[in-house]
């Protein structure tokens, strides 16, 4: 027997029951409801959200003190830095089962009905009365604020063809036709981007969240609504361009600022958390052929770039750069390791830094550029990006290395080229004949006798690096080479200074060299 079966089914039923009794339920709140299971929560040493990373000492217990407060509370912070995970994770905090009247359309309470339908079938039927259970999911309410957003779709309005069909004259309270907030009585209603609600829209939301009450036009009733209010916000349209009417502020509770994640481990595992990297879920035939391993060192690389992006100042600081970017990087990186190992029939997947190349169109899609970087170009920003992130990473790596025998061996004239569409195999041979390269591997626990296409991503990475630190050159088309003389000159330059300076220095210097001739 299922456990929705031994739930009482009507109100005599409802009102005998220990769990759901009048005592208990009729004065009961959802703010007291999820102030109750929040305080079970944090006696049980249980997290108040799952899957919310980076969050413990900052908004999660801002978060906790709002609900025991019983306040509403806004979310303010850039995209992608989990605002509306964190509201929808707040239905946790609602009981499993929830009893309204059965077939009213804002879930009245059965022992506090607001609405006449539900009190006139109360009085009617009395213990009889059919109840039916709402589960969390079905009590929380999200709306996304639009510009076109009515009055009407958020409280509600007068109902001609309910009056019609219903035979009731336009005054009767049976011609109501309820909005979203009435619906999400008993519940949680999520306003996104609260900002982008029209003034006077705004403005309807002031009784509810002072009063607890709405009024639809044209009826002399107020609803007692049983709502938590909350909120999500950008601070940019917040505080600067003012589109929150004051008033409404004012009743607003708590405001909790959000921010992206402080440590770039923080943000592998948030991107472990969320991108799709296993392909085997959708079972055999739409499976790879092989094993995915992701070098923890190009984990690395692609947090790195949401972290230098969101520093560099040709990045619009006030748009953000969403966690999104190294989540959808990270999928286009291994999509493009599994087609080439597709393609080679690989038993072992191994993205490497050819693939984040790769992924370029995933980055530039995620940045919202100032307008220096805008002359410049986002393809040209995004792999100085990258190029500076792979610098910082390898010098995790490689700061005690001696590579002088590997540049050695470029400066006496070796090139290696590097294609996406090799297989592990093929460019293992090449990279063997650079003498020193697979010895130095060791840093990223790369011993020589792994996989080929793991010893291949190790050594591409190596490569990448010193390129990075002008101590190699590398073409478009990923031709490794020894660096031209002014290039080496010029080695000792801190990697991701802006490389518009040294391009000018070289113009003046032809300059210069064309007027002596």
């Amino acid at each position: 027997m299922s456990h929705a079966a031994v739930l009482p089914l009507t109100l005599g039923e409802l009102r005998s029951s220990r769990q759901y009794s009048e005592a208990r339920l009729a004065h009961r709140t959802v703010k007291d409801e999820m102030r109750e299971n929040l305080i079970q929560r944090l006696r049980g040493k249980k997290p108040l959200f799952e899957g919310i990373v980076g969050y413990d000492d900052t908004v999660v217990p801002q978060v906790a003190n709002a609900i025991l407060s019983r306040q509403n509370f806004i979310l303010l912070g850039l995209r992608g830095q989990a605002k509306s995970r964190i509201l929808r994770a707040l239905s946790g905090l609602l009981d499993a089962n929830t009893p309204y009247v059965a077939g009213c359309e804002i879930r009245d309470n059965p022992y506090a009905p607001l609405c006449r339908r539900c009190k006139l079938l109360i009085a009617e039927q009395e213990e009889a009365t059919p109840i039916a259970w709402l589960t969390p999911e079905e009590r929380y309410v999200e709306k996304l604020a639009t510009p076109d957003v009515t009055v009407a779709d958020l409280i509600g309005d007068l109902d001609p063809i309910k009056a019609a069909r219903g035979g009731h004259d336009l005054a009767s309270e049976f011609t109501m036709h309820y909005g979203l907030l009435p619906r999400a009585n008993r519940g949680i209603f999520a306003v996104n981007e609260l900002p982008d609600l029209a003034g006077k829209i705004q403005v309807a939301l002031f009784n509810i969240l002072q009063e607890g009450d709405i009024q639809i036009k044209g009826y002399p009733v107020r609803l007692a609504l049983d709502v938590a209010l909350v909120f999500s916000a950008n601070p940019e349209d917040y505080t600067a361009r003012g589109k929150i009417v004051t008033p409404l502020k004012d009743r607003i509770g708590s405001e909790i600022r959000t921010h992206y994640a402080a440590t770039v481990e923080e943000g592998i595992e948030i991107t472990r958390q969320e991108a799709w990297t296993d392909r085997r879920n959708g079972g055999e035939a739409h499976a790879s052929t092989g094993s995915l391993d992701i070098p923890f060192f190009l984990r690395e690389t692609i947090e790195q770039v949401a972290f230098l992006a969101r520093e560099d100042r040709r990045v619009d600081k006030r748009s953000g750069v969403s966690q999104r970017l190294p989540i959808s990087t990270l999928e286009l990186v291994v999509s493009n390791a599994e087609r080439r190992g597709l393609i080679h029939d690989e038993s072992l997947i191994v993205p490497r830094v050819t693939d984040l190349y790769a992924a370029l169109p995933g980055i530039t899609g995620k940045l919202e550029l100032e307008y220096e970087g805008e002359l410049r170009g986002a393809d040209t920003i995004v792999r100085e990006i990258l190029r500076n992130a792979v610098a910082r990473v390898y010098d995790k790596y490689f700061t005690e290395t001696n590579t002088q025998q590997i540049e050695q061996w470029f400066h006496l004239g070796g090139t290696l080229q590097v294609d996406d569409s090799d297989s592990s195999k093929t460019i293992l041979e090449h990279l063997k004949e650079i003498q020193g390269l697979i010895e130095k591997l060791g840093p990223l626990k790369t011993k020589g006798t792994e996989y080929p296409a793991q010893i291949v991503a190790a050594a591409e990475f190596l490569l990448e690096g010193l390129y990075a630190h002008k101590k190699l050159s590398r073409s478009e088309e990923r031709g490794f080479s020894a660096p031209d003389k002014p290039a080496r000159r010029e080695q000792k330059r801190t990697p991701g200074e802006d490389d518009q300076e040294y391009e000018d220095w070289q113009q003046r210097k032809s300059g210069r060299r064309g007027s002596f001739n």
